[in-house]
């Protein structure tokens, strides 16, 4: 099971490789920099902070549209050349399979978490930086993990990339939505709507906690901020691991 897991993975990262993804990180990498350019030239004044903050905005948002897409589109492609077919079918478990599409999604998300880093480092202390770093790797990676299962699930590219864009959002925003709730007049639909946020907070991860861009301008992250990231990633990450398992076993191939 090992060696097929390694070998799934491999053709993973060896697809993103072939997909242009050099290509992609690398027009990545020109974009920033022209930001990061451009924003110095307008505002001079706390220009680092301001550089620092909208850099990491923007290579946060890019990393997380590359590894969605192409973790989409990739299990779409499969699917559609009936490869995941044929594979299933060896005398293997199917968690294998999954397995080694996850090991290879989260490897691929290294390439734009690592050059993310580097990129940020020339603005911020190096240890924030390399918080930075972990925390929109962890990110990444449960991008890449509720992709898969909803793919799996729905099977098709548009609804998958749209469903994983929700989950996304609603997990970065369901702190601000619960903020909003409880300043609110306390009527019954305004009851019922900050129920309902309570209830999305409980269930979703608090990625608003992730990749926080006052790290890279003010400093302050530390030991208690990437403790709440691993323990977010620790705890969500096997859950829709599980849940894309659940779903790939009733299905008949």
């Amino acid at each position: 099971m090992k060696l097929a897991v390694r070998a799934i993975a491999g053709s993973t990262i060896t697809e993103a490789l072939r997909s242009r993804l050099a290509w992609l990180l690398a027009a990545l990498v020109l974009g920033a920099v022209g930001l990061s350019g451009f924003v110095q030239a307008v505002v001079p004044t706390e220009s680092r902070a301001t550089q620092a903050a909208l850099l990491g905005a923007v290579l946060r948002l890019a990393s997380v549209c590359l590894v969605a897409v192409f973790a989409v589109t990739s299990l779409v492609r499969e699917q559609q050349d009936r490869q995941a077919d044929v594979l299933l079918a060896l005398p293997l478990p199917r968690a294998a399979w999954l397995l080694g599409r996850l090991a290879g999604f989260f490897a691929v998300a290294l390439f734009p978490a690592l050059l993310a880093g580097v990129l940020a480092g020339f603005l911020a202390p190096v240890a924030q930086a390399a918080l930075w770093t972990l925390s929109l790797l962890c990110e990444l990676w449960m991008v890449a993990a509720f992709a898969l299962f909803c793919t799996l699930t729905l099977q098709h590219a548009l609804p998958s990339l749209c469903a994983t864009a929700g989950f996304y959002v609603l997990a970065r925003s369901t702190a601000a939505l619960q903020l909003l709730g409880q300043g609110a007049s306390p009527d019954s639909g305004q009851r019922f709507i900050a129920h309902a946020t309570d209830a999305l907070a409980f269930v979703l991860p608090r990625l608003d906690g992730f990749v926080r861009s006052e790290w890279l301008m003010y400093g302050g992250g530390g030991l208690t901020d990437l403790l709440f990231v691993a323990g977010q990633a620790v705890v969500y990450l096997p859950l829709l691991a599980g849940a894309a398992l659940f779903d790939l076993s009733r299905k008949e191939y």
